[in-house]
């Protein structure tokens, strides 16, 4: 794991758009030419990971989707990577018949069926194009990878495995199953793409134990057949993996309901929460400028801008888990030193049109050429530099406004003592009914982070003041009634999951910090400083990775794929802490967990964790959810 999961799943992807061999390195020819035809799954995993630069690089000329209208192009391959779906399949089919291509090779991004692999060798002989079919693979690449340590399962069809899917009263068993097995098939697919047979453990009696279950025995099954497993020679080479194997924890979103409506204060997370955040792209719309335009004149459209926030992007790597007023300062830091930058180019650029042939001047030019030499191949780097700065500024302050407007930053400061117990300095209520203070949403939210965390739910009296103001304020009721039923229903209500106790620290007021010339008015905003504390995911983690004993993890259960039959009390257990781990949320999972387990992990040397879920949701999706699982 060493390597991390973007890279292994990266250069599967180059290994496949080269025909399914290994690019050689230093090779002067040209790459072979060819077309890229994806479905909507295929794009999605392959858009965070690849840019259009890079699939050019690879030989790709053209990339398009499979359902759409395509022209035939005789004379050049075609390599697929789809999901192998009946329509996906039809149309392939019908390509074959229409010998779009001069050759195909098809790559799957998931195990296709026996039946079906019929259907297309049919269809290929009815075709006449049997010689035609290069090559056909199951690529086992079923998962969407984020960053070098988060993967999530699925961006198409996510309403399939939400957690809203997962806990409808009225599913029904068949419905359950095949949710499992969707979320078991892509989590199969990450341990053939990582190479490592986990060790897994899971909560009992919830949906995390039911996709381990599944999940040990495709394992299982896989192993026991040697001859095409997919766990034996080359995939294994890894060499570290040999005497480590990572753990694999299943936790189910259930443990922890108040963490996905919580509002956030570290920048990735709040882009998530505030923006249209998706895929590793951000989509803003900027305003239109301020002149006024003539009355009667069709008001300005707003332009929609996107960015994309990837690995290579150093300010986001550094920052995307500082608190917010770090980063705002941190663009300031940079733009002012990508100023003095410019203007050493501009001095330098008015010196040499120095005119006459005075001796200083010729001496000075000959001091400036190697000056200039220098300024001048750093232009690119200083290109660059200037679009990050410009690409943060605009993400940040966009931002910013959200923070101002609905006041998040009491918002987060308030949510953080509601849910470390610490004394309340504003009562509920005012919160509540204060009309300056955030969206009914951000009410909402907030009124359901404290109904979650409290030990004791409010009495009928209160909860009825309370119910009074969420409306009046606005808000939508139904997240309640569901929060009230799994209240209700969850065992933990005799101990409510505890948060640590540590609160923000506010530093006084950011105008203090930020000089004056800065672009981002700061006024008003508080200057929270985070302190570590594990949320329930990561103290879970901790527990099970450290071999700690805790009564909130000791009766998980254990599973290992590689022994031989046996119960979960017969099974020989590992008793080293793993050096590395996985933690998988059935049911949805958050940038604001991901953040706490990479603050987690830093403390810890030479350990590694990844964090996957089935969907990633921000507050205003998962409040959406909770709301019609509370519709009556």
């Amino acid at each position: 794991m060493a390597a991390g999961i973007r890279e292994k799943q990266t250069v599967a992807l180059k290994r496949m758009l080269n025909f399914n061999v290994p690019p050689v390195k230093n090779s002067t020819g040209e790459p072979v030419w060819k077309v890229l035809i994806y479905d909507r799954f295929g794009q999605d995993i392959i858009s965070p990971l690849l840019s259009v630069k890079e699939l050019r690089d690879m030989g790709i000329t053209l990339h398009l989707l499979l359902h759409s209208d395509r022209d035939a192009i005789p004379d050049v391959p075609a390599v697929y990577f789809v999901m192998p779906t009946e329509e996906n399949i039809d149309r392939m089919c019908q390509d074959l018949r229409n010998q779009l291509y001069e050759s195909y090779y098809l790559n799957f991004i998931s195990a296709i069926s026996r039946s079906k692999l019929e259907d297309i060798a049919n269809a290929a002989i009815g075709a006449n194009a049997v010689t035609q079919v290069a090559k056909v693979f199951d690529q086992y690449l079923n998962f969407i990878t984020l960053e070098d340590d988060m993967f999530v399962l699925c961006n198409q069809n996510k309403e399939l495995v939400s957690y809203r899917a997962i806990n409808r009263p009225d599913i029904t068993d068949t419905e359950m199953e095949t949710i499992m097995d969707t979320i078991v098939d892509s989590l199969f697919c990450f341990f053939v793409t990582l190479g490592a047979i986990p060790i897994i453990r899971c909560s009992r009696g919830t949906a995390a134990e039911m996709v381990a279950v599944k999940l040990d025995k495709k394992l299982r099954e896989n192993l026991r057949d040697a001859r095409n497993s997919l766990f034996t020679g080359d995939t294994l080479g890894a060499g570290q993996f040999s005497f480590q194997r990572p753990l694999l924890v299943l936790v189910d979103r259930n443990i922890d309901l108040a963490t996905p409506l919580h509002h956030t204060w570290t920048y990735q997370a709040l882009v998530h929460d505030v923006l249209d955040f998706h895929l590793n792209r951000v989509n803003l719309e900027e305003s239109a400028g301020t002149e006024s335009t003539p009355a009667g004149a069709r008001p300005k459209k707003k332009n929609k801008k996107s960015y994309d926030l990837t690995t290579s992007d150093k300010f986001w790597q550094k920052h995307k888990g500082s608190p917010f007023p770090e980063v705002a300062e941190s663009v300031q830091q940079e733009l002012e030193s990508y100023r003095a930058q410019e203007d050493e180019v501009k001095r330098l650029k008015s010196i040499m049109g120095i005119e006459g042939e005075d001796e200083g001047a010729i001496s000075m030019l000959s001091d400036n050429t190697a000056k200039l030499t220098s300024a001048v191949s750093s232009l690119p780097e200083l290109l660059e530099k200037k679009r990050l700065i410009d690409l943060h500024t605009n993400v940040a302050t966009a931002v910013l406004e959200h923070i101002k407007s609905r006041k998040l930053d009491v918002y987060f400061e308030y949510e953080e003592k509601i849910m470390s117990k610490s004394t309340l300095d504003k009562s509920l209520l005012d919160m509540i009914s204060d009309p300056d203070a955030g969206t009914p949403e951000d009410k909402m939210r907030l009124f359901l982070i404290y109904y979650i965390s409290s030990a004791q739910a409010p009495s009928e009296i209160d909860l009825e003041q309370y119910k009074k103001a969420l409306m009046d304020a606005g808000c939508n009721l139904a997240p309640l009634s569901y929060i009230k039923q799994w209240k209700a229903f969850t065992k933990m209500a005799s101990a409510p999951t505890s948060y640590g106790n540590a609160t923000p620290k506010p530093l006084g007021l950011f105008s203090r910090v930020m000089n004056t010339g800065s672009q981002f008015v700061m006024e008003g905003v508080k200057n929270l400083v985070l302190k570590q504390q594990n949320l329930p995911v990561t103290r879970i983690l901790d527990n099970l990775m450290e071999m700690k004993s805790n009564p909130e993890t000791d009766d998980y259960r254990y599973f290992d794929p590689k022994m031989l039959r046996g119960s979960d009390s017969s099974v020989p257990r590992n008793k080293n802490p793993f050096q590395e781990a996985i933690v998988f949320v059935v049911g949805g999972g958050n940038y604001i967990e991901y953040q706490n387990l990479i603050d987690y992990v830093k403390g810890k040397q030479g350990k590694h964790v990844l964090y996957g879920c089935s969907e990633l949701f921000n507050a205003t999706q998962f409040i959406k959810q909770l709301s019609q699982l509370g519709q009556k």
